[in-house]
C-alpha cells in the first residue's frame, strides 16, 4: 500500500472531526473510517476521548493508514477541563484523585474488552497510546494474550508504564519519545531500548528533540517546534501502521 504524499504535509489544525459516536464493548467510542479488515484503537491521554486533536489524529490515521479507527472513552464519561491541562496549571486539578478513579486496575478490563471486540471483527488491529494510553498499549501487546489481541503498537510519551510492561511486550513496538519528559524518564527510555533489543522485538525508537511530555496530542503553537513534532509523530505512526497492518 502506498501513502499519498499530499497526506504527509501536515496536520489538520482547527479542523472538524469527521467521525461518528457509537458503542464499543459498552464504552462510548468515536469511530472514523470504513476499512472492514484493518482497525486501529487510539487510547487517549488525560485530555480524554473528546479532545479535538485526538479525534483529528484518528481522522488522519483513518485516511492515511486506510483503517477504521476507534477512540473509546476510558474515563467513564468524566472529562477534565482542557484549559488548565493545556496551560500546565496542574494545581487547579485533582490529578491524583482522577488517576485513582481511572487506575490501571479499574480500566484495564474494559480496555482488553474493547480490543477483543475489534479482534473478533477485524483481520488486523493496531494500537496508538498516548500518556495514560501508553501503559495500556503495552498491556494490549503483552505475551499473555494468546492469540495476540493486537498486531502492533505505537506509544507516545507513556505514563504509568512499568519495566514489567516492557519486559512482556510481544508485538512490534514504536516509541515516540520527547527529549524532555519527567514521566517517561531517561532511565525508562534506556530500559525500553535495551529490553526491546534483548527480546529481538521489531521496534522503532524515535527521539523528538526540544519538546516535552504531551506534545503528540497537545500540538501547542505557542511552544517552539511542538506542532511540527506532532505532525512528525503522526506521520511516523501512519508509516508504522502501514508496515505492520498490511502484512499477510
Amino acid at each position: 500500500m502506498s501513502v499519498s504524499t499530499c497526506c504527509l504535509k501536515g496536520f489538520e489544525w482547527g479542523g472538524t472531526p469527521s467521525g461518528r459516536t457509537a458503542k464499543l464493548a459498552n464504552n462510548d467510542v468515536y469511530i472514523v473510517g470504513d476499512n472492514p479488515d484493518v482497525a486501529i484503537i487510539v487510547i487517549h491521554d488525560l485530555l480524554g476521548w473528546t479532545f479535538p486533536n485526538v479525534r483529528l489524529l484518528a481522522d488522519h490515521y483513518a485516511r492515511e493508514a486506510n483503517a477504521t479507527v476507534y477512540v473509546p472513552d476510558f474515563f467513564g464519561g468524566e472529562v477534565l477541563p482542557f484549559e488548565p491541562i493545556l496551560k500546565g496549571e496542574w494545581k487547579k486539578l485533582d490529578v491524583p484523585g482522577f488517576v485513582g478513579r481511572h487506575s490501571r486496575e479499574i480500566r484495564e478490563p474494559e480496555i482488553f474488552d474493547c480490543a477483543r471486540a475489534l479482534r473478533e471483527k477485524y483481520k488486523k488491529v493496531g494500537v496508538a497510546g498516548f500518556c495514560y494510553g501508553g501503559w495500556a498499549a503495552f498491556r494490549l501487546g503483552a505475551k499473555e494474550h494468546k492469540p495476540p489481541l493486537v498486531d502492533c503498537i505505537t506509544v507516545g510519551h507513556p505514563s504509568l508504564l512499568t519495566k514489567k510492561d516492557i519486559d512482556e511486550i510481544a508485538v512490534p513496538v514504536q516509541i515516540l519519545a520527547p527529549e524532555h519528559d519527567s514521566v517517561y524518564t531517561a532511565e525508562l527510555k534506556r530500559y525500553t531500548f535495551d529490553t526491546l533489543s534483548r527480546l529481538s522485538m521489531p521496534f522503532d525508537y524515535q527521539h523528538y528533540p526540544g519538546v516535552e511530555h504531551g506534545y503528540l496530542t497537545r500540538g501547542d503553537s505557542n511552544k517552539t517546534g511542538e506542532r511540527e513534532a506532532m505532525t512528525r509523530g503522526k506521520n511516523a505512526a501512519v508509516s508504522w501502521f502501514t508496515q505492520w497492518l498490511y502484512q499477510p
